[in-house]
């Protein structure tokens, strides 16, 4: 069922990453989960964009057109849902390094379920101010970071000691998704299809 755990990752996330482990999902449940709550952020910022104004910090609050606001939205929902993917990938080829065989589900089970709480982090868009933005994003990304590393031992059957070791890899091949989708954002946007203000 889309959203069953989600309440259980953020009251008692170790139970409910047992519970995941013991009931593995359909392939098609995970990627209804991430396809869902993917349009959380996507939602918020197209309306904080166009009705409500991003406030800088300088100036008066920053609208889009509503044409704009929407090539945004539909960039960020696939450009979001391909580092999911992404992540997912990399855990399932660098599993096989750290002497584990998960499925693809667990691994597609293990991003989605982790990048909740950054997709969630979108809500925070309805207060469209960049400080406000960036202190909730930072702790959606350390609760994300949390939740892979307390996963990663227990969905992909992997000991803590090298759970740890694991975690940390797909951490860091996180990060550097995200910098690749950020650098794919900035050539495009040097190429026209960046934002265009009211």
């Amino acid at each position: 069922m889309i959203l069953n755990h989600l309440m259980g990752l953020y009251t008692h996330p170790k139970e409910e990453w047992h519970t995941i482990e013991q009931n593995h999902e359909a392939l098609k449940s995970s990627l209804s989960h991430v396809l869902l709550v993917a349009l959380i952020p996507v939602i918020c910022t197209f309306f904080a964009s166009t009705e409500i104004g991003w406030n800088l910090g300088v100036g008066d609050p920053l609208f889009l057109t509503q044409q704009s606001a929407m090539l945004m939205s539909v960039g960020m929902y696939f450009g979001l849902i391909a580092g999911v993917f992404g992540l997912a990938y990399l855990a399932f080829w660098m599993a096989k390094t750290f002497d584990a065989d998960p499925s693809f589900t667990q691994a597609l089970e293990l991003a989605s379920y982790t990048a909740t709480p950054l997709f969630m982090v979108g809500l925070a868009a309805l207060y469209p101010s960049i400080w406000f933005v960036m202190v909730i994003g930072l702790l959606g990304l350390t609760y994300s970071v949390y939740l892979l590393y307390t996963g990663v031992p227990i969905i992909m059957n992997i000991p803590e000691e090298k759970g740890f070791i694991y975690a940390s890899s797909v951490v860091t091949a996180g990060l550097v998704l995200l910098v690749a989708l950020m650098a794919s954002s900035v050539i495009l946007w040097s190429m026209g299809l960046g934002p265009i203000q009211q």
